[in-house]
């Protein structure tokens, strides 16, 4: 089992920043990818952007490339999502997902955190 809480959600401006935080505990994570997904009311969760715990490696969604950063902290369990330049499109609950690197699905979530962005 693997347990994820997100924090740092909130009301911004457009145009601002804020940094949101999962914090993974309960197994090792070396053999895990961690993404982040948000949902916007009326539409269906979708992905953000990933980041291979152990390589480092990184995919994000196209709209938010170049004003997201996905990263983690090994040895603090925890994984980040930096956004910047936000859009009222951006408005949703994010979500912090992981998923063993050999399957496809995810199968753990956290609880999700609010972003919302005013025009």
């Amino acid at each position: 089992q693997v347990q994820l809480v997100e924090s740092g959600g909130g009301l911004v401006q457009a145009g601002g920043s804020l940094r949101l935080s999962c914090a993974a505990s309960g197994r090792t994570l070396s053999r895990y990818v961690m993404g982040w997904f948000r949902q916007a009311p009326g539409k269906e969760r979708e992905f953000v952007a990933r980041i291979g715990w152990s390589d480092g490696s990184t995919r994000y969604r196209d709209p938010v490339k170049g004003r997201f950063t996905i990263s983690r902290d090994n040895a603090k369990n925890m994984v980040y999502l930096q956004l910047n330049n936000l859009k009222p499109e951006d408005t949703a609950v994010y979500y912090c997902a992981a998923r063993d690197l050999r399957m496809s699905d995810y199968e753990y979530w956290g609880q999700g955190t609010q972003v919302t962005v005013s025009s």
